[in-house]
């Protein structure tokens, strides 16, 4: 089976001051790299660290891991100057922060293609003001737009917990209603979406269990801070033995001749549709692209 799915089970943020980071990033089994000029960058680093990410991704050795820089916010006065660079660098993607209504991305894909943006070039949208949550639908659906080049939701929970003053408890309940928000606006748009990170790294128990929650609620993956996060972000994320074994045996049955026309069939002793089928062959793609990394 032949897919373009792209893992993003594990988004790791790494400081593009810390030119030794962005080095052991390029051995680090992540799916994902956020190369990261905004909140992880003093005011009196900015331009160090957009120089050391622009030589970096320019350099490559990056291998399969989808590498993203996160620019400050074009109203800051780093903004135009990150963008510019991150065109020259010309990374998988730019994470846009503090986006609060289609317009900022639209005004931003307008400033790409000024830029001479390679078409591949993707934007991915922080989800973490007040107005990203009320304007989350209008922001999702962006992802419907070619010109706009959105394919992924970024969770900002502690910018979120900060400008709307609610705590970001174990369970997260007050968060929830906006997670679950934005994974609707995100699959209405056709594109991923990342939980956000947590922060007590060194809390094993509490990390799964929030691995565990995003899961539930339908996230395609996690952003972390620390690399000792990524092997159980991994494997909470991955499709088990069991599920993929049971999503290739359902479409198996599916695809035999006297089924070809039937919408639900009994397999193994239990009742299926064909919608099971189309999201079996989603973990079999999840699978197979996992695979594919090692």
């Amino acid at each position: 089976m032949t897919t373009s799915f792209k893992p993003r089970r594990s988004a790791l943020y790494m400081p593009g001051s810390n030119a030794r980071a962005l080095e052991k990033a390029k051995t680090l089994d992540v799916d994902c790299l956020l190369l990261d000029l905004e909140d992880a960058v003093t005011p009196d680093a900015k331009d160090l660290a957009r120089s050391q990410i622009v030589a970096a991704v320019s350099e490559g050795g990056y291998g399969e891991r989808e590498v993203v820089i996160r620019i400050n916010a074009l109203e800051t006065p780093w903004g135009d100057d990150d963008l510019a660079a991150a065109v020259k660098a010309n990374p998988d993607a730019i994470l846009v922060p503090k986006v609060n209504a289609p317009a900022d991305l639209q005004m931003i894909a307008h400033k790409l293609s000024v830029l001479g943006a390679s078409s591949d070039l993707k934007l991915w949208a922080m989800m973490e003001t007040p107005q990203a949550m009320l304007n989350a639908g209008a922001i999702g659906a962006c992802g419907r737009d070619g010109q706009v080049r959105l394919s992924c939701f970024v969770m900002g929970t502690n910018d979120l917990a900060k400008e709307t003053r609610a705590r970001l408890s174990p369970g997260r309940a007050a968060m929830t209603p906006w997670l679950m928000t934005c994974v609707a606006a995100a699959r209405a748009g056709g594109i991923d979406i990342l939980d956000g990170v947590y922060n007590a790294f060194q809390d094993e128990e509490g990390f799964a269990a929030e691995c565990a929650q995003g899961v539930d609620m339908g996230m395609d993956g996690k952003t972390l801070i620390h690399p000792k996060q990524i092997g159980p972000c991994h494997d909470a994320f991955s499709p088990s033995k069991e599920e993929i074994a049971w999503a290739r045996r359902i479409n198996e049955v599916f695809a035999l001749p006297e089924n070809a026309s039937k919408g639900a069939i009994q397999v193994d002793g239990k009742m299926v549709e064909r919608l099971h089928a189309e999201m079996g062959r989603r973990v079999i793609a999840i699978a197979d692209a996992i695979a594919a990394r090692a």
